[in-house]
């Protein structure tokens, strides 16, 4: 099985300037322990994990280092632990040398590549922009699949769900990084945020669209103005 049968396409992300109050928010009313950093191209910038708020965090507790550890390490690793330790913004506190993966990307690659670098989750990317993230979950629900579907054809789901998410990307009205669409025996549910009603009316026809749909429900809350970009 590839990546793109199952990963998420339609993920939480993060702008640059997110500040860290809107990114432990984004955590908490999720559910998420990360999210991608991106910027209004969709090309990815880094990963932002809960472990990068626990550092910021724990570094009110650091003490003075001593003048001999400045002596024997260098400045730019000093500099770039102040500037994780005390940012205030998603740029500061994300990694930026981040593991990727691509659609086309066996499976068991990906699940190799979470085990020996004891991560959560890997972006997927195509040219540089983020089309979306294969996490542990998603490696479990690959699990769950009858072995014949791992190696064959996707199941109506999944197609259904490729199928929703293709949609979504060509429309310019869809918010494609801060809305999920899952598909269980036919029901598409989306889920996130959205911007207005018109929007979500929109989602529905175009999931009504899509051959094997037999229902269409909508989980959406507003969206948050920092996602919007206003202050």
């Amino acid at each position: 099985m590839k990546v793109r049968n199952i990963m998420s396409a339609a993920v939480a992300t993060l702008p640059p300037d997110a500040p860290v109050h809107a990114i432990a928010s984004l955590f908490a009313e999720r559910g998420i322990s990360g999210a991608p950093v991106v910027d209004t191209d969709g090309k990815l910038l880094g990963m932002v994990t809960e472990g990068d708020l626990v550092r910021r965090l724990a570094a009110t507790e650091d003490r003075p280092r001593s003048w001999l550890w400045s002596l024997f390490d260098a400045a730019p690793r000093q500099a770039e632990h102040y500037a994780r330790t005390q940012g205030r913004r998603a740029r500061d506190l994300m990694t930026q040398d981040v593991v990727t993966a691509q659609e086309d990307d066996d499976i068991g690659k990906v699940a190799a590549l979470l085990e020996k670098k004891g991560i959560r989750r890997v972006p997927v990317v195509r040219d540089g922009r983020l089309v979306g993230v294969v996490s542990r979950a998603d490696m479990m629900l690959a699990l769950q699949s009858p072995p014949q579907q791992l190696t064959g054809e996707a199941p109506p789901d999944a197609r259904i769900r490729r199928e929703v998410l293709a949609q979504m990307r060509a429309q310019p009205w869809v918010d494609a990084y801060y809305l999920f669409a899952d598909v269980k025996d036919g029901v598409v549910t989306f889920r996130g945020f959205c911007r207005s009603e018109e929007v979500m009316r929109a989602l529905r026809v175009l999931a009504e669209g899509v051959a094997g749909v037999k229902e269409v429900r909508l989980d959406l809350a507003p969206t948050p103005p920092f996602l919007l970009g206003t202050p």
